[in-house]
Formats: structure tokens, C-alpha cells, sequence
């Protein structure tokens, strides 16, 4: 089969296109998906070059999980699965096959119940992932899709509407309260932005410019500039109110500010730290202010069926910015990279391009 293999961490040379891939064979229990398409995450870029640091070396080449990595080469990686099911393992019903799917990407390996994430991985980084034409993922994973959203479309949902419905269960975001959410207009971002007006809560969206219209668009009560020489009195100027959480994915040089920006008492929550990793951290407004400060990657499988029932009932949409044929992933991820985009980059086999792809090359963000 046609994949994309990550060979080791570095640059876009550690992606090798092939074709001549063994096509997996679900094992007992699983489902072999026939991929129609697949988003694009930070993560892909992070674990390919080895971004994550460890715990006591900033600058280390380490992958997602850090020391407890599952990581090997070759690793097909993607994450945002979409297509429909082509064979099954034993003990997985055969009436399930041609069955149009959505994978959670979660590998939780607890038992269901149990919504602890401690010990989660995730499908793209402990297994082969979607930038393939085939790949096989635990049936239990492989969710029926709802039929009135593209294969692209869906392809948006996946790991950024889970971590950011996740953040905001981590944050406690009520209905009525005011979350400032940075890094707006990426596909963890934007999710923030629509689920928390799903939950009544207010958003307000921290961007660069020219993107303020379309987040206002998905939901943003306002919007204010990441560049502005106050971003404290910026954000005063158009909240109606105290920010009560701060739902964060740029970090770096923001990050003192943002939590001068909360109220007391307020809630910090993170999945991201796209504007650098390593913050200058003043404790005193932390406990002065008694802040709560939380991390949070992924999500629950609770969260990822309440993702599916706001899929289902149209809450929720996909803001697909554009589509990649999979062996254009260098050029996808250099767009990914220059963040011009808003929403979310879905890459697709080249064997559906003209039926899945082609239709939102151009930057069509009406993926239903």
C-alpha cells in the first residue's frame, strides 16, 4: 500500500513516501480501515522532531510521553482517522464491514469506566496511524460516522475537538463564564472556541490579524491581537467582565500575562505550547491569586461520545482549511508550519483525492 513513513526524528527528509508498504491485517479484535481521510496535528510535527524535551533537559530530542515513549521507526503516523472498514479481526462482527467509520485515536488501556489518562498513548505514536491507505486500529475504537459530514470534514474532529473538550473539562468551564482561548485559529483553538459556546460560555479569542472576522464568525464574543502592545488592556477593553479561564495553546512570552488576566480564583488549562514550552513563572500571582494551573492532552471516552453527539446534532462543525494529497505531506506540513491557515489541513490517500480531496483543495471551509 501507499504510506507515509517517519523514519527517525529530524526534518522532512524523516518522511519517506512509499508504496510498496505491507498492508496490515487486523489482529482479533480489530478492523482494518480503508482511509478516506486524515487530519493533521502539532503532534506530527512535535514527534517527528523530537520536540518534547525531557524532564530535565528543555532541549532534548524526546517524543510524546517523554521517557515512557512507545515510539519506533518506521511509524506511520496520523492521527485523525476517517474512512470506512474494509475487513475485521476474529471475535469483531462481520456485518461492520463497509461501514463508514470516525477512530477515536485514543489508546486508553484501562478499562472502560475508568477515564483516568495516565497511562494513555494514541494511534499515529504506539501504532501505525493514517497517513496510509489501509491501517488497523482496536474496533472499539472505530465509531460510526455521522453521514451528514464529508470524510474531509470529519477529519477535522478528531484530536482537536477531544483536547479541546478535554481542557475545558479539566478548566470546569460553566455556563455563563468567560474563557480567553490563545492560539485561536488552529484546530485546537477554533474547537475551543465552538464547544465552549456549546457549554453557554463565552469566548473571547487571542489571534494575529487579518483572522478576526472568521473567529467571530465561529463564535468568539471578540477578539484581540497577540501582538498588542498590552495584552492585559486588550483583553479588559472588550471582555464584558473578569476572564474566569484561560484555555492555553501558545504559551512562550504570554504566559505571565495570561495569568495576570484571570480573575481570582480563576483557571488556567493547557494542551499547547506552540509559543515556546519554557515560561517565566512569577508563583506569587499563582498563589496570591489562587490560581488552579492544568495540563491536558487528549481526552476521555466519555469526552470523545459527547464530541460525537455535538458531531451528530450539528453544534459542533469542522473547519477544514484545506486538503493534501498524502504524497504531498511535506507540503502539508510546511503549511501546517506557516499558520496561515484557520481550522484545521486533512490529507487524503491519492487513490480518493478526487472523490474526498479535490472538492477542498482550495481552502472550501464548508466541509459538511
Amino acid at each position: 500500500m501507499q504510506a507515509v513513513q517517519l523514519v527517525g526524528h529530524g526534518g522532512l527528509e524523516q518522511l519517506i513516501h512509499a508504496r510498496d508498504v505491507p498492508t496490515p491485517q487486523p489482529a482479533a479484535g480489530e478492523v482494518l480501515i480503508d482511509v478516506h481521510a486524515c487530519g493533521m496535528n502539532n503532534t506530527d510535527i512535535w514527534v517527528r522532531e523530537g520536540a518534547y524535551g525531557s524532564d530535565t533537559d528543555p532541549a532534548a530530542v524526546s517524543t510524546w510521553r517523554r521517557g515512557r515513549s512507545t515510539l519506533t521507526f518506521p511509524r506511520i503516523q496520523g492521527a485523525d482517522i476517517v474512512g470506512r472498514i474494509a475487513a475485521v479481526g476474529d471475535g469483531v462482527d462481520e456485518t461492520r464491514i463497509g461501514q463508514r467509520v470516525l477512530v477515536d485515536f485514543s489508546l486508553y488501556h484501562r478499562p472502560e469506566g475508568d477515564d483516568s489518562l495516565a497511562d494513555i498513548d494514541y494511534i499515529g505514536h504506539g501504532r501505525d496511524g493514517g497517513y496510509a491507505e489501509y491501517v488497523t486500529v482496536p474496533a472499539e475504537n472505530a465509531h460510526p460516522a455521522p453521514e451528514q459530514v464529508s470524510d474531509a470534514g470529519l477529519a477535522t474532529f478528531c484530536c482537536a475537538y477531544l483536547t479541546a473538550e478535554h481542557m475545558l473539562d479539566r478548566a470546569r468551564l460553566a455556563e455563563g463564564e468567560r474563557v480567553l482561548v490563545t492560539g485561536a485559529s488552529g484546530g485546537v483553538g477554533s474547537a475551543v472556541l465552538q464547544l465552549a459556546r456549546a457549554r453557554g460560555a463565552i469566548p473571547y479569542a487571542v489571534t494575529s490579524a487579518g483572522k478576526e472576522a472568521a473567529l467571530q464568525a465561529l463564535g468568539a464574543e471578540a477578539t484581540v491581537l497577540r501582538d498588542a502592545p498590552d495584552l492585559v488592556a486588550a483583553v479588559e477593553s472588550v471582555a464584558d467582565g473578569p476572564i474566569d479561564v484561560v484555555a492555553d495553546l501558545v504559551a512562550g512570552p504570554l504566559f505571565n500575562d495570561l495569568l495576570r488576566i484571570l480573575r481570582p480564583e480563576g483557571r488556567y488549562t493547557t494542551a499547547g505550547a506552540i509559543g515556546g514550552p519554557v515560561v517565566d513563572l512569577d508563583l506569587r500571582t499563582v498563589y496570591l491569586k489562587h490560581l488552579e494551573l492544568h495540563g491536558s492532552s487528549q481526552g476521555t471516552r466519555t469526552a470523545f461520545r459527547r464530541l460525537l453527539g455535538h458531531i451528530e446534532s450539528g453544534t459542533i462543525r469542522p473547519l477544514l482549511d484545506r486538503t493534501f494529497r498524502l504524497s504531498d505531506l511535506h507540503d502539508a506540513q510546511r503549511a501546517f508550519l506557516a499558520k496561515s491557515y484557520i481550522g484545521k489541513l486533512v490529507v487524503v490517500p491519492d487513490r480518493h483525492w478526487e472523490q474526498v480531496g479535490a472538492p477542498f483543495e482550495h481552502g472550501s471551509r464548508d466541509a459538511t
